[in-house]
């Protein structure tokens, strides 16, 4: 089982590091797989115990210039590694100006991710400064634990207001309660709303846009033949929601919402080479 990646390219360096960041606000720690086309970032805490599921994926030939991976074996060539997102975040915050950083599978003492940055020097010599990630491997009998969640068999799909709009309105609702209600309809509407003894709260969103699903890939959902105005809802932990939101250093292309009535929230927010579904399930 080896590993070993190399970014050379700054922005590129940079915008891998604004993912980390985005993955360390949501999971303290998760689950990194490796494939020879693509690395995915895995949070499962398991959905039936109230926990949020990610799914963050991307392509490495959009951000390393050297990647080589060979996994546990031949017909499954693939590598599972737990570990610490925020760990990988502060050693790439060190890289903010590196001529290049490295990141290789080692087992000296434990296995570890090694990243090696090296850092613009005065002198012919440079400076590398190096970080050992502690991880743990996963197991070929587990890989099944941390496979791709389906989509819901959802009753709304809308896509998501400027996630900054967002963010400011739900650190504000944050601090009158912990729990609040998103619902929206298949006419562009979506409502934020929060609820106590003493005081209710509604933001509305109009014109915001639903996404031609069923109509794209003949994907059946519940809400074909649903009345347009009517408004599916869940009620989730608005700290969820808020880390989904603080967390976001990378601008979406696209944002959108998927809402199971009562059940479950899925957002997708996708940028040129990244995905991220992020699943929070209603609570009762």
């Amino acid at each position: 089982m080896r590993f070993r990646a190399k970014i050379v390219d700054l922005a590129c360096l940079n915008h891998f590091s604004r993912i980390i960041n985005t993955i360390a606000k949501l999971a303290k720690t998760c689950i990194l797989r490796l494939t020879v086309c693509k690395l995915y970032f895995i949070l499962s805490d398991k959905v039936a115990n109230g926990g949020a599921s990610m799914w963050c994926e991307l392509s490495q030939g959009n951000f390393f210039d050297e990647f080589q991976m060979e996994g546990v074996a031949a017909e499954h060539n693939e590598i599972y590694l737990e570990f610490v997102p925020e760990n990988l975040w502060r050693a790439l915050k060190t890289a903010q100006s590196a001529k290049a950083v490295k990141i290789k599978l080692t087992n000296k003492h434990c296995p570890c991710l090694r990243v090696a940055v090296e850092l613009p020097s005065l002198s012919s010599s440079s400076r590398v400064v190096t970080h050992d990630i502690p991880v743990g491997v996963i197991p070929r009998r587990m890989w099944n634990d941390f496979r791709e969640p389906s989509v819901p068999d959802f009753d709304v799909s809308i896509y998501l207001p400027v996630l900054k709009t967002m963010k400011s309105v739900v650190e504000r609702m944050k601090n009158l309660s912990n729990f609040i209600v998103i619902e929206a309809n298949l006419s562009g509407e979506m409502n934020l709303k929060i609820e106590t003894d003493l005081v209710s709260v509604t933001t509305h969103f109009k014109d915001l846009g639903n996404p031609p699903w069923a109509s794209e890939d003949g994907c059946q959902s519940s809400a074909q033949g649903r009345d347009l105005e009517s408004m599916a809802e869940a009620c989730i932990d608005i700290k969820k929601l808020q880390q989904l939101l603080a967390g976001q250093q990378v601008n979406p292309t696209k944002a959108l919402c998927n809402i199971v009535h009562k059940r479950i929230i899925h957002f997708i927010l996708l940028h040129e080479e990244v995905s991220l579904q992020y699943f929070i399930p209603a609570i009762a």
